[in-house]
């Protein structure tokens, strides 16, 4: 993918379209901002917000939550209920909420919101599979990616909640829509910009709207609320704890990485989708710069050393950028990484304990 020229007269000429886009990213990303001294970290971070709420654009009016329970399972050491909640007008959010049952009465739990990634929505997290053959797939795909991290949550005593974002779970978009040539994110990532929305930006909405559900419920301490997510549930910790600070504790897996340097670059894979894309991103930053604005809460980056998908020297690249945000902010204490040897998964290594460490353990 290379310009042609026209003997060294004129400007180069780009009839690929890829590798004018790459000579566009060479030219005008914008590097990652660094806060110079933790007095100079309130203006970042409100100037950083702004650009990235601009960057999201709207989202739409909240409505009355409206939570409905619909299933409940005693799944041994927790409760699990489906419920429904409405995030909006014209979105219903159907969701897994795992209960500890060893609650005692009137005792408030720490809680998280877990976020899955793309796969079969909700269930993955909470480890959740059909029976038969179909059973025995879903269960092969969650033990390789290490994937019911609400479950294992659960049974250290943390209420949880595990929304299905949209295109996922029972909110796949439909078949009609999605042939086998078309990303269903990219498809509803399209639909909704008819209307003005990013799809990136109505999965936050949903998720906040979540962490509405756990703070009112009677189980549950509103102030000890993490949130935690693998790769696209990754990218959800990222943003939702950004730009909302009832997250107290966040733990992204697999997926700090860099869009300029990496997913954007003549190495790269264009690792990218319509729900994870926020639209002039590189103007002012990059995947850190999002990361960065939840310092000075506690902030947990797990790498897989054998990830193909968000690769190993990126990712501690965006890491070193992540850690300077954090320096400048003055709290480096409250981030830190966990390398650990498998691939694109949930480590859990540090997990656990650094949760429990700063949500408070839940019993």
């Amino acid at each position: 993918m290379r310009a042609t020229t026209r003997g060294g007269v004129g400007p180069e000429r780009y009839l690929d379209p890829v590798a004018g886009l790459l000579a566009r990213v060479r030219a005008t990303a914008a590097q990652v901002g660094i806060p110079a001294t933790p007095e100079a970290w309130p203006a970042w971070r409100a100037a950083t917000v702004a650009r990235v709420r601009a960057a999201l654009g709207p989202f739409p009016e909240a409505v009355p939550l409206d939570v409905e329970v619909t299933e409940r399972v005693d799944c041994g050491g927790y409760v699990r209920e489906r419920v429904l909640y409405q995030s909006e007008a014209f979105a219903t959010v159907p969701a897994w909420l795992l209960l500890p049952k060893d609650l005692s009465p009137g005792e408030r739990r720490p809680a998280l919101l877990c976020a899955h990634g793309h796969g079969r929505g909700r269930d993955d997290p909470a480890g959740v599979v059909p029976d038969g053959a179909e059973g025995e797939q879903a269960r092969t795909h969650v033990r390789a990616l290490n994937y019911d991290y609400a479950r294992q949550f659960a049974e250290r005593g943390y209420v949880c909640l595990v929304p299905d974002w949209r295109g996922f779970g029972e909110r796949r978009a439909p078949a009609d829509w999605v042939r086998s040539s078309r990303d269903p994110c990219n498809v509803l990532y399209l639909a909704y910009g008819y209307l003005g929305f990013q799809l990136l930006a109505l999965d936050v909405w949903d998720a906040m709207r979540g962490i509405d559900l756990l703070q009112g419920l009677p189980a549950v301490d509103p102030e000890r609320i993490g949130m935690v997510g693998l790769s696209f549930g990754g990218t959800m910790t990222t943003y939702v704890a950004a730009l909302d600070d009832r997250v107290r504790c966040a733990v992204i897996s697999c997926y700090l990485s860099t869009v300029a340097a990496d997913a954007l670059s003549e190495r790269g894979r264009a690792n990218t989708c319509g729900s994870q894309f926020l639209r002039g991103l590189l103007t002012f930053g990059d995947v850190a710069t999002i990361a960065g604005l939840i310092a000075p809460r506690p902030c947990l980056v797990e790498i897989g050393e054998r990830d193909t998908c968000f690769v190993l020297d990126d990712a501690l690249a965006a890491y070193a950028d992540l850690a300077a945000i954090y320096a400048g902010a003055g709290c480096p204490a409250m981030l830190d990484r966990d390398a650990h040897p498998g691939a694109h998964a949930f480590g859990g290594g540090k997990a656990f304990a650094w949760t429990a460490q700063h949500l408070g353990h839940p019993a």
